[in-house]
Parts: structure tokens; C-alpha cells; sequence
């Protein structure tokens, strides 16, 4: 079997191959034009039909969808897609090329297998649901934040000529604010700038508005984004956003697993006698999991008691930001039990804690 490990970029691959025995037989780059990329992909092929086949390795750079597509069509038994962990200090897409089909050939019964390779953070392929539903609530979330930006540049066009204090309603993001913001008197350059931004709220407000009915319209057909949805907070877009990213249940063996995946688990550096040096959160999963955590965080604490009294224990010990990123680490295990058993969300503290309780006074009675 020959081992293919693959580093791409916008204009070319660069590419390394290996033989059953470990030897590199190619190592060269490939243009990333369909007629270069093919030609190499046929000569693979060809080779592969002596050596029983090819599997081929690649890390994930967000645009790596049509190459494993293309590696599926002439034939390749599996991609193996892997997230880099460590820069090196001597970084050449060569070496990187080298160290990728490198790490397929030693490990490559337990890649093949489906098995954990220590140090090793594989990327799972999500079904093409999966990303279409992460491309829509990406897309909203992109289109969020920019309305926030003209918003703020409007604002900031009012505090230079202290014209906040006029504002007809309390709430800026009202039918009578836009009205007055078009009959207010400024410069001419200044109204030319408010006229533009004002025409790029509306623009904003009409993408949402056709991104959220989208939004609806596939979470109704997520169960698992509806189970989510039970839990204080989660709407269609954020419940369908979650359930993008977390995929198969079944592959998170325990609570943590999730956590972790999402990069909500602290970092450590034990070594010797020092065993309790934790640092701070890895970050090494989606970080719009965690922004939708983060923002999940004030409604859990609003309407959980038991949730709401957890934070303030920690808060009196570490901080409000210690207990704002524990209680997000929390919802990610509670969301696990949500889709492992489906099950909605029950204010009041774990579910075998109460259970525990309940066995407790029914005893005493």
C-alpha cells in the first residue's frame, strides 16, 4: 500500500509518498489546477494498483473539501484528516509533507483502524449536512457581528457631536431611531458616511432575516438541535450550531469528551515533582462552540437555581472568569447527556444527584 501525505495550500500541494517498507519514493509539489492535480492523482493510482491501494493524510486548513473528494474518486481506501497541534521552529512544506506521510506509515494499522494515536488530533469527516449547517450558522454569525460594527460606527459618528442624549427611544435599535438618524443635521461628508451606514444596517437586517428562516427551517429537521433547544437560551441558531459541531454522539465515550473537544479543558504542564500545574483552556476546538457557550452562560444563571448558586461557589474562590468558563465546561457535559439519552434540560442540579435525594427522603419517611 502506498502512503500519501498531502500539505495544501491555495496554489499547490506539496507531497510525499511512501511505500509499504517506509521508503519516500516521490516527494515533489503539485499545482493545484484540476488538469495537475488529476494527472498526479492518475500516476498515484497507477502505482497503487501494484502496491494493493493508497490511503492518503491531510491537515485540515478549512478548505480541503474538494481534495478529499477528489482522492475518493481515483480510488483512495481512506483520509485520514488531521489537525496540527505545534509549530516548529524549522517549518518547510516539505518537511511537513515528510512528517505527515511519516506519522501515516508508523501509525498507520491503528489510523486505518479508526483507533487513537497518542499526540495525534483527528479531525472527523462531518457528513454533508453537517456542513452545510455549519456554513449557515457560521454565515449568521458573520452577519451578527457586522451589523454590531455599523451600529457602533453610527454611534460613534453621534459621540463626536454629543447627539446620543437626543435619541427618541431608550432602545437604539428602533424604527424611530432610524428616522431620526435620517433627519438629523450633519456635514455634508458626515451625512454621506451616516447614509452609507445606514443602508448597510438595513442590508444586514435583510441577510439575517433570510439566514434565520433558513436556520428554522433545518433545525426542525435536527433532533438533536431540538433537544438542545430545551435548555435555557438555545435558539434554532444557536441549538443548530451546536448540534453542527458536535455530530455522532457516540463519538464522545465520557462528558469530558466533548469538553475537550471544544477546547474548554485546562492545559497542564506536569513533569517529576510538579504535578499540579494547570494552566489555562486549551482553545483547540470550535471557537464558535465556545462563543455560543459563553453567551449560553447569563440564561443558564438566570433560570437554574441550582446552576446559579454552583457559579457563586466558585466565583467567591477564583473569580468571575474562572466561573464563567466553568459553567460553560458544565453545559458542554450537560448537553452530552441531553443527546447521549435524549433527554431535555431539567433545572436543578445533575440528574443522579436528584435521584440520590429523592431515594434519601423517601427512606426517612
Amino acid at each position: 500500500m502506498l502512503y500519501l501525505g498531502i500539505d495544501l495550500h491555495r496554489k499547490q500541494l506539496t507531497v510525499s509518498v511512501r511505500n509499504e517498507k517506509g521508503d519516500v519514493i516521490l516527494r515533489r509539489q503539485v499545482s493545484t489546477r484540476w488538469d495537475k492535480v488529476r494527472e498526479f492523482l492518475k500516476w498515484v493510482q497507477a502505482e497503487a494498483l501494484r502496491e494493493g491501494g493508497f490511503v492518503a493524510v491531510v491537515e485540515t486548513c478549512g478548505f480541503e473539501g474538494w481534495l478529499i473528494g477528489l482522492l475518493k474518486e481515483y480510488g483512495c481506501r481512506d483520509v485520514v484528516l488531521i489537525q496540527p497541534e505545534k509549530r516548529s521552529k524549522k517549518k518547510t512544506d516539505r518537511r511537513d509533507a515528510h512528517a505527515m506521510s511519516e506519522l501515516l506509515w508508523v501509525n498507520r494499522q491503528r489510523l486505518l483502524a479508526g483507533q487513537k494515536v497518542q499526540g495525534v488530533r483527528r479531525v472527523r469527516l462531518a457528513s454533508v449536512e453537517e456542513q452545510e449547517d455549519r456554513r449557515i450558522t457560521a454565515a449568521r454569525q458573520r452577519a451578527g457581528r457586522q451589523r454590531t460594527r455599523t451600529i457602533n460606527q453610527i454611534k460613534y459618528i453621534l459621540r463626536r457631536h454629543n447627539l446620543e442624549w437626543e435619541c427618541p427611544t431608550k432602545t437604539f435599535e428602533t424604527k424611530k431611531v432610524r428616522k431620526w438618524l435620517r433627519e438629523i443635521a450633519l456635514s455634508a461628508v458626515e451625512r454621506l458616511e451616516m447614509n452609507h451606514l445606514l443602508a448597510q444596517w438595513d442590508l444586514w437586517d435583510q441577510q439575517i432575516e433570510e439566514l434565520e428562516k433558513v436556520i428554522a427551517e433545518r433545525f426542525q429537521q435536527n433532533p438533536t438541535a431540538q433537544i438542545l433547544s430545551t435548555a435555557p437560551g438555545v435558539s434554532a441558531y444557536s441549538g443548530l450550531a451546536l448540534a453542527a459541531r458536535i455530530g455522532p454522539i457516540e463519538n464522545f465515550p465520557r462528558p469530558r469528551s466533548l469538553a475537550n473537544y471544544w477546547g474548554l479543558t485546562p492545559g497542564c504542564r506536569n513533569s517529576g515533582e510538579a504535578t499540579d500545574r494547570l494552566g489555562s483552556i486549551t482553545k483547540q476546538g470550535s471557537p464558535m462552540a465556545r462563543f455560543i457557550l459563553g453567551q449560553l452562560v447569563i440564561h443558564a444563571l438566570r433560570k437554574d437555581a441550582w446552576m446559579r448558586a454552583w457559579y457563586g461557589r466558585i466565583k467567591r474562590r477564583r473569580g468571575s472568569k474562572i466561573a464563567r468558563v466553568a459553567v460553560m465546561r458544565r453545559l458542554a457535559t450537560i448537553f452530552w447527556h441531553m443527546v447521549k439519552h435524549q433527554e431535555p434540560y431539567v433545572a436543578g442540579g445533575p440528574p443522579r444527584l436528584r435521584c440520590q435525594r429523592t431515594k434519601v427522603v423517601q427512606g426517612a419517611a
